[in-house]
């Protein structure tokens, strides 16, 4: 186990990978009109892409084409102080194509909000994580 000059553990990829698979929100950081923006989504993780559902005309279905963004979801536990936080970057792109489009429709990825009729597929690039446990 590696912990990093905060006294957290530093997770592996594969701890990574798997805390992401266990997870169905997260945060996707992109930019809109030259600033940081961060927006709450639901997520699913197909092997080593994140594909996400919004709708079509959304400011993030705009800013995520051909984009680098940053996607982050985490857990935590208040009354024990523990959790982990795992956190991605890669290229986004909007999904165009009818027939990838009607694969990732058999995802089991569903979103809260409803009129979400459009995916970002976010290519994993770097990844990393931290858990704190007392």
């Amino acid at each position: 186990m590696r912990t990093d000059s905060a006294g957290l553990q530093v997770l592996s990829p594969e701890e990574c990978m798997a805390l992401l698979a266990s997870a169905r929100i997260g945060r996707i950081v992109y930019t809109d009109r030259a600033l940081p923006a961060v927006q709450p989504v639901d997520f699913h993780l197909d092997g080593e892409r994140i594909v996400i559902l919004t709708s079509s005309g959304s400011k993030l279905a705009v800013a995520a084409a051909n984009a680098v963004v940053a996607f982050e979801t985490d857990e935590y536990e208040v009354e024990t102080r523990t959790g982990w936080s795992v956190t991605a970057v890669g290229r986004s792109r909007t999904v165009d194509e009818p027939e990838e489009a009607a694969a990732l429709a058999r995802l089991p990825l569903r979103s809260w909000a409803p009129g979400r009729d459009h995916y970002i597929v976010v290519d994993l690039q770097q990844l990393s994580g931290r858990r704190i446990r007392r």
